[in-house]
Protein backbone atom coordinates (compact mmCIF):
# COMPACT_ATOMS: atom_id res chain seq x y z
CA UNK A 1 0.00 0.00 0.00
CA UNK A 2 1.60 3.51 -1.00
CA UNK A 3 2.52 5.41 1.63
CA UNK A 4 0.47 8.69 1.84
CA UNK A 5 2.68 11.64 2.10
CA UNK A 6 2.80 13.67 5.59
CA UNK A 7 2.48 17.82 5.59
CA UNK A 8 3.74 19.19 8.18
CA UNK A 9 4.28 23.18 8.97
CA UNK A 10 5.61 25.38 11.34
CA UNK A 11 3.56 28.84 11.43
CA UNK A 12 5.31 31.87 13.38
CA UNK A 13 4.32 35.39 13.53
CA UNK A 14 7.02 37.84 13.20
CA UNK A 15 6.48 40.11 16.12
CA UNK A 16 9.49 39.10 17.91
CA UNK A 17 12.73 37.01 17.81
CA UNK A 18 12.11 32.92 18.06
CA UNK A 19 12.82 31.50 21.48
CA UNK A 20 13.48 27.91 22.67
CA UNK A 21 9.68 27.49 22.45
CA UNK A 22 9.66 28.31 18.93
CA UNK A 23 12.63 26.15 18.18
CA UNK A 24 10.97 22.70 19.88
CA UNK A 25 7.54 23.32 17.83
CA UNK A 26 9.31 23.67 14.29
CA UNK A 27 11.81 20.79 15.02
CA UNK A 28 9.12 18.55 16.25
CA UNK A 29 6.60 19.19 13.33
CA UNK A 30 9.94 18.68 10.79
CA UNK A 31 10.66 15.84 12.39
CA UNK A 32 7.12 14.15 11.86
CA UNK A 33 6.59 15.23 8.25
CA UNK A 34 7.64 13.85 4.58
CA UNK A 35 7.38 17.88 3.64
CA UNK A 36 7.92 20.89 6.34
CA UNK A 37 6.56 24.11 5.51
CA UNK A 38 7.24 27.84 6.54
CA UNK A 39 4.49 29.65 6.89
CA UNK A 40 4.35 33.45 7.87
CA UNK A 41 1.36 34.43 10.47
CA UNK A 42 1.74 38.37 9.60
CA UNK A 43 -1.61 39.60 9.59
CA UNK A 44 -1.38 41.47 12.36
CA UNK A 45 0.62 44.11 10.26
CA UNK A 46 1.07 46.68 12.73
CA UNK A 47 3.14 44.50 14.91
CA UNK A 48 4.84 42.16 12.28
CA UNK A 49 8.12 43.42 10.99
CA UNK A 50 10.58 42.60 8.02
CA UNK A 51 13.86 42.35 10.70
CA UNK A 52 11.92 39.83 12.60
CA UNK A 53 11.05 37.60 9.41
CA UNK A 54 14.56 37.89 8.77
CA UNK A 55 15.77 36.18 11.92
CA UNK A 56 12.77 33.55 11.58
CA UNK A 57 14.58 32.88 8.78
CA UNK A 58 18.02 32.74 9.80
CA UNK A 59 17.19 30.47 13.16
CA UNK A 60 15.53 27.96 11.82
CA UNK A 61 18.36 27.19 8.75
CA UNK A 62 21.41 27.38 11.98
CA UNK A 63 18.66 24.83 13.45
CA UNK A 64 18.78 22.64 10.46
CA UNK A 65 15.98 23.03 8.72
CA UNK A 66 14.78 23.63 5.44
CA UNK A 67 10.93 24.25 3.47
CA UNK A 68 10.07 25.07 -0.07
CA UNK A 69 9.80 28.20 -1.04
CA UNK A 70 7.96 30.44 -1.48
CA UNK A 71 7.05 30.63 1.43
CA UNK A 72 2.90 31.64 2.24
CA UNK A 73 1.92 34.70 4.26
CA UNK A 74 -1.37 35.28 5.69
CA UNK A 75 -0.94 39.09 4.10
CA UNK A 76 -1.20 37.82 0.82
CA UNK A 77 -4.16 35.75 1.20
CA UNK A 78 -6.71 38.38 2.96
CA UNK A 79 -9.31 37.49 0.02
CA UNK A 80 -9.10 34.06 0.45
CA UNK A 81 -10.12 34.47 4.33
CA UNK A 82 -12.91 37.62 3.84
CA UNK A 83 -14.07 34.53 0.95
CA UNK A 84 -14.70 32.24 3.71
CA UNK A 85 -15.87 35.07 6.45
CA UNK A 86 -18.59 35.76 3.52
CA UNK A 87 -20.08 32.75 2.94
CA UNK A 88 -20.26 31.81 6.82
CA UNK A 89 -22.12 34.95 7.16
CA UNK A 90 -24.28 33.63 4.40
CA UNK A 91 -25.33 30.83 6.11
CA UNK A 92 -26.19 33.40 9.07
CA UNK A 93 -23.80 32.46 11.35
CA UNK A 94 -22.06 35.56 11.91
CA UNK A 95 -22.86 39.28 13.72
CA UNK A 96 -21.56 42.43 14.21
CA UNK A 97 -19.93 43.72 17.28
CA UNK A 98 -19.23 47.17 18.59
CA UNK A 99 -18.38 46.22 22.25
CA UNK A 100 -14.75 46.53 23.64
CA UNK A 101 -12.93 45.05 25.62
CA UNK A 102 -14.33 47.41 28.41
CA UNK A 103 -17.86 46.75 27.17
CA UNK A 104 -16.84 42.95 27.60
CA UNK A 105 -15.58 43.42 31.41
CA UNK A 106 -18.36 45.36 32.68
CA UNK A 107 -20.57 43.45 31.29
CA UNK A 108 -19.16 40.18 32.93
CA UNK A 109 -18.95 42.20 36.12
CA UNK A 110 -22.78 41.81 36.68
CA UNK A 111 -23.50 38.59 39.26
CA UNK A 112 -25.56 37.22 37.21
CA UNK A 113 -23.34 36.65 33.96
CA UNK A 114 -20.00 35.43 36.00
CA UNK A 115 -16.63 35.56 33.78
CA UNK A 116 -16.60 32.00 32.19
CA UNK A 117 -12.77 31.66 30.13
CA UNK A 118 -12.32 30.44 26.96
CA UNK A 119 -9.84 29.80 24.05
CA UNK A 120 -9.67 33.70 23.53
CA UNK A 121 -10.15 35.33 26.92
CA UNK A 122 -13.53 35.75 28.90
CA UNK A 123 -16.61 34.52 27.24
CA UNK A 124 -18.34 37.22 25.40
CA UNK A 125 -21.79 37.50 26.88
CA UNK A 126 -23.72 37.97 23.67
CA UNK A 127 -24.68 41.84 24.20
CA UNK A 128 -24.85 42.31 19.81
CA UNK A 129 -26.01 38.81 19.14
CA UNK A 130 -29.14 40.22 17.93
CA UNK A 131 -27.31 42.42 15.42
CA UNK A 132 -27.62 41.52 11.77
CA UNK A 133 -25.06 41.75 9.11
CA UNK A 134 -26.81 44.48 7.47
CA UNK A 135 -26.40 46.32 10.37
CA UNK A 136 -22.62 45.97 10.14
CA UNK A 137 -20.33 49.24 10.39
CA UNK A 138 -16.81 49.35 9.48
CA UNK A 139 -15.40 49.93 12.89
CA UNK A 140 -17.37 46.12 14.12
CA UNK A 141 -15.94 43.24 14.37
CA UNK A 142 -17.15 40.30 13.33
CA UNK A 143 -18.78 37.29 15.63
CA UNK A 144 -19.38 33.66 15.01
CA UNK A 145 -22.81 32.77 16.86
CA UNK A 146 -21.21 29.25 18.51
CA UNK A 147 -24.87 28.16 19.05
CA UNK A 148 -26.56 28.17 15.40
CA UNK A 149 -22.67 27.38 14.23
CA UNK A 150 -22.49 24.14 16.42
CA UNK A 151 -25.76 23.25 16.08
CA UNK A 152 -25.57 22.82 12.15
CA UNK A 153 -22.42 20.37 12.60
CA UNK A 154 -22.78 18.47 15.80
CA UNK A 155 -20.43 17.01 18.14
CA UNK A 156 -17.00 18.43 17.11
CA UNK A 157 -13.98 15.94 17.04
CA UNK A 158 -10.83 15.27 16.40
CA UNK A 159 -7.60 13.16 16.48
CA UNK A 160 -5.15 13.88 18.47
CA UNK A 161 -1.24 12.09 18.03
CA UNK A 162 0.87 14.35 21.12
CA UNK A 163 1.68 12.41 24.22
CA UNK A 164 0.61 13.24 27.10
CA UNK A 165 -3.09 12.93 26.64
CA UNK A 166 -5.16 8.97 27.59
CA UNK A 167 -7.49 9.23 24.73
CA UNK A 168 -6.77 10.14 21.04
CA UNK A 169 -10.31 11.31 20.44
CA UNK A 170 -11.44 14.15 21.39
CA UNK A 171 -15.12 15.77 20.84
CA UNK A 172 -17.01 18.66 22.51
CA UNK A 173 -20.87 18.57 21.92
CA UNK A 174 -22.89 21.78 20.96
CA UNK A 175 -23.49 22.06 24.42
CA UNK A 176 -20.28 22.28 25.48
CA UNK A 177 -18.86 24.69 22.43
CA UNK A 178 -21.56 26.99 23.74
CA UNK A 179 -20.68 26.88 27.00
CA UNK A 180 -16.66 26.66 26.65
CA UNK A 181 -16.14 28.19 23.45
CA UNK A 182 -18.45 31.42 23.21
CA UNK A 183 -18.88 33.84 20.31
CA UNK A 184 -15.72 34.35 19.19
CA UNK A 185 -14.05 36.94 16.99
CA UNK A 186 -13.86 36.04 13.04
CA UNK A 187 -12.81 39.25 11.94
CA UNK A 188 -11.15 41.60 14.01
CA UNK A 189 -12.14 45.62 12.97
CA UNK A 190 -8.29 46.24 12.36
CA UNK A 191 -7.18 43.67 10.35
CA UNK A 192 -10.29 42.64 8.56
CA UNK A 193 -10.15 38.89 9.91
CA UNK A 194 -8.93 36.56 12.52
CA UNK A 195 -6.09 34.18 13.60
CA UNK A 196 -9.09 31.43 13.23
CA UNK A 197 -9.72 31.99 9.87
CA UNK A 198 -6.61 32.17 8.59
CA UNK A 199 -5.12 29.10 9.95
CA UNK A 200 -7.82 26.99 8.79
CA UNK A 201 -8.06 28.56 5.25
CA UNK A 202 -4.30 27.62 4.93
CA UNK A 203 -3.94 24.62 6.59
CA UNK A 204 -6.70 23.60 3.95
CA UNK A 205 -4.82 25.19 0.96
CA UNK A 206 -1.66 23.45 1.68
CA UNK A 207 -2.78 20.25 2.18
CA UNK A 208 -1.82 20.02 6.08
CA UNK A 209 -1.80 16.54 7.25
CA UNK A 210 -1.47 16.85 10.71
CA UNK A 211 -0.95 20.68 12.63
CA UNK A 212 2.06 20.47 15.13
CA UNK A 213 1.41 22.87 18.05
CA UNK A 214 1.56 23.64 21.82
CA UNK A 215 -0.99 22.38 24.60
CA UNK A 216 -1.76 25.99 24.94
CA UNK A 217 -3.65 26.11 21.54
CA UNK A 218 -5.84 22.85 22.24
CA UNK A 219 -8.91 24.15 23.19
CA UNK A 220 -8.60 26.46 20.18
CA UNK A 221 -8.37 23.14 17.78
CA UNK A 222 -12.38 22.58 18.53
CA UNK A 223 -13.15 26.06 16.70
CA UNK A 224 -10.88 25.26 13.85
CA UNK A 225 -12.72 21.55 13.20
CA UNK A 226 -15.89 23.33 13.65
CA UNK A 227 -14.97 26.14 11.27
CA UNK A 228 -13.73 23.11 9.19
CA UNK A 229 -17.08 21.21 9.21
CA UNK A 230 -18.69 24.79 8.07
CA UNK A 231 -16.50 25.57 5.24
CA UNK A 232 -16.27 21.95 3.96
CA UNK A 233 -12.49 21.65 4.62
CA UNK A 234 -10.76 18.66 5.95
CA UNK A 235 -9.96 18.34 9.12
CA UNK A 236 -6.02 17.34 9.67
CA UNK A 237 -5.08 15.42 12.84
CA UNK A 238 -3.38 17.12 15.58
CA UNK A 239 -0.58 16.82 17.33
CA UNK A 240 -0.01 18.94 20.50
CA UNK A 241 3.00 18.77 22.28
CA UNK A 242 4.42 20.29 25.25
CA UNK A 243 5.02 23.55 26.06
CA UNK A 244 8.68 25.13 27.29
CA UNK A 245 8.63 26.80 30.30
CA UNK A 246 11.35 29.22 32.24
CA UNK A 247 12.72 28.26 35.45
CA UNK A 248 9.90 29.67 36.95
CA UNK A 249 7.40 27.59 34.86
CA UNK A 250 5.79 30.27 32.99
CA UNK A 251 5.35 29.65 29.16
CA UNK A 252 7.82 31.83 27.50
CA UNK A 253 7.06 35.15 25.26
CA UNK A 254 8.86 36.74 22.81
CA UNK A 255 9.46 39.12 25.51
CA UNK A 256 11.95 36.53 27.28
CA UNK A 257 14.95 37.62 25.32
CA UNK A 258 17.27 35.67 27.31
CA UNK A 259 15.74 32.10 25.65
CA UNK A 260 15.50 33.75 22.19
CA UNK A 261 17.82 31.23 19.96
CA UNK A 262 19.46 34.64 18.59
CA UNK A 263 20.73 34.66 22.80
CA UNK A 264 21.88 31.38 22.39
CA UNK A 265 23.88 31.37 18.94
CA UNK A 266 25.63 34.90 19.78
CA UNK A 267 26.74 33.24 23.22
CA UNK A 268 28.65 30.38 20.94
CA UNK A 269 25.50 27.55 21.39
CA UNK A 270 25.37 25.03 18.32
CA UNK A 271 21.99 23.53 17.18
CA UNK A 272 22.76 20.45 19.07
CA UNK A 273 23.07 22.29 21.82
CA UNK A 274 19.92 23.98 21.82
CA UNK A 275 18.71 20.30 20.94
CA UNK A 276 19.89 18.60 23.90
CA UNK A 277 18.16 21.87 26.25
CA UNK A 278 14.55 20.86 24.59
CA UNK A 279 15.68 17.05 25.53
CA UNK A 280 15.03 16.38 21.54
CA UNK A 281 17.50 13.69 19.33
CA UNK A 282 20.52 14.73 17.67
CA UNK A 283 19.91 15.39 14.30
CA UNK A 284 19.70 12.52 11.36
Amino acid sequence: MPHEARITRFAPSPTGLLHLGHAFSALIAAGRGDTFLLRLEDIDTARCKPAFEGSIYDDLRWLGLTWPSPVWRQSDRLYHYTSALARLSAMGLTYPCRCSRADIRAALSAPQEGAPIGPDGPLYPGTCRNRTMADAQPTDAIRLDIARASALTGPVTFTDTGPGYSQRVHQMTPSDMAHSIGDIVLARRDIGTSYHIAVVVDDAAQGITEVTRGADLFAATFIHVLLQRLLALPTPAYHHHRLIRDDEGKRLAKRDAARAIRSYRDAGATPSDIRDLLNLPSAP
